[in-house]
């Protein structure tokens, strides 16, 4: 009797936490496209972010937020002072400490029931398989032209689907690449080699923008709703508050995804 009793209270203890963990996105299940099965979708996907800075500071919030079950954090740097106006979840007393740890502990206190691998290295052709293989999709959350080329092959070389997005001074742009189905960079761009990697300027709100739209493109993926941004590079002017859709196809002569 004994045993029954403790193994019942283990069950109810299970049950009133899972009833809690769900309690948390409540406002999510009542969105009709969510659900309580699509928040379970949510809690079973796994979404690799790749870049902790401006862009990455927002999706991670986001996708934490939405209760993406578990979160994959690429990013070789440390945080440096000039970051922070733009990179919120990082402190000022973190400055020289390793972002995906930060951006670990960010998540983790923010929203401990998910999992977060931190990969603390520079993404290159001899380390992403190992990486990617186990994730659903990748966010494209780097800063330089080479890194962001470089997801992009590996997408198409992977087949796992890419968010770009991109951001300088007010403005930027976001496109949804599914490898093999739909435009990739090189197809806008095919000798992205060419483009040199120059710092520039970048004002806070426009790379919360972009990050949030490429955070609502993670949401659709999983969730199987809505049109994505394939095809088209949706482009955002902060100072004139526009935003526009440039149609792109794939081009068969494509160095990336032309040969399929």
């Amino acid at each position: 009797m004994k045993i029954l009793k403790n193994y019942l209270g283990n069950l109810e203890i299970s049950f009133q936490k899972r009833k809690q963990k769900m309690h948390r996105y409540d406002r999510n299940i009542l969105i009709k496209e969510i659900g309580e099965e699509g928040q379970k979708k949510l809690l079973a996907s796994k979404v690799l972010i790749c870049g902790c800075g401006g862009l990455g500071s927002t999706v991670i919030a986001n996708l934490a937020s939405c209760g993406i079950g578990t979160i994959g954090l690429v990013d070789d740097d440390v945080i440096e002072i000039s970051n922070l106006n733009r990179q919120y979840i990082h402190k000022f007393s973190e400055i020289g400490r390793i972002k995906v740890e930060s951006a670990k502990d960010w998540i983790n206190e923010f929203n401990p029931d998910i999992k977060v691998n931190i990969y603390n290295l520079r993404l290159d052709e001899k380390n992403y398989q190992e990486i990617v293989k186990d994730y659903d999709l990748i966010v494209d959350c780097f800063d330089s032209f080479s890194s962001k080329f470089l997801l992009n092959d590996i997408a198409v070389l992977t087949g796992k689907p890419l968010i770009y997005g991109g951001v300088t001074a007010f403005c930027g742009q976001i496109m949804t690449i599914l490898p093999n189905k739909s435009a990739c960079l090189r197809c806008i761009i095919p000798e992205a080699e060419l483009l040199a990697d120059v710092v520039k300027g970048i004002a806070s709100p426009a790379v919360t923008t972009i990050a949030s739209l490429q955070s609502m493109e993670v949401l659709k993926i999983i969730l199987g709703e809505g049109e994505l941004l394939t095809d088209n590079l949706l482009t955002f002017n902060g100072l004139t508050m526009d935003f526009n859709k440039l149609k792109i196809s794939r081009s068969d002569s494509c160095p990336a995804c032309g040969e399929f």
